[in-house]
């Protein structure tokens, strides 16, 4: 079992090496440029990396892009193997990330809210206080009954 740190810089020099040769090495015309790795995580003994990676554009392009990238998986983990210098050079699988799906699902929802606020803030502009502006007491308002108390 290799230490965290160990693979901390394996997942880093994956993520290096597989994003350098997708930019320069290969030359499917599916990954282009609109493919950006985004992390890389290895398994504690080293054997397996899980590659994350975004796609800027359509359904379509995504689905290419997975395929482009299954079909690089060979030549990018040769890539690794050569960079890195391990006894076993790890198994790459690519996923792609819901981080972009899940920050525009929180936008939406945030959109939503300051929508809500508005709303809100523009029914209550005309509002007056149901009771006192303050509706708290405070030491003098005590004192002044504790002085009308004494008359009656």
């Amino acid at each position: 079992m290799a230490d965290n740190a160990r693979a901390k810089r394996l997942a880093d020099l994956i993520r290096e090496v597989v994003a350098q040769k997708l930019q320069r090495g290969i030359k499917d015309p599916r990954l282009g440029t609109h493919v950006t790795i985004t992390d890389t995580r290895v398994t504690g003994d080293l054997r397996e990396a899980t590659v994350f990676y975004t796609v800027y554009g359509d359904d379509e392009e995504r689905a290419e892009a997975a395929a482009g990238l299954e079909s690089a998986k060979g030549v990018l983990r040769s890539a690794v193997g050569a960079a890195a210098g391990v006894k076993f050079t790890p198994t790459l699988t690519f996923v792609a990330d819901a981080l972009p799906d899940n920050a525009r699902t929180i936008e939406d929802l945030l959109d939503k809210a300051r929508a809500s606020d508005a709303e809100v803030r523009q029914a209550s502009a005309g509002a007056a206080f149901a009771g006192d502006a303050d509706p708290y007491k405070k030491p003098e308002d005590d004192a002044a009954e504790d002085e009308t108390d004494g008359d009656a």
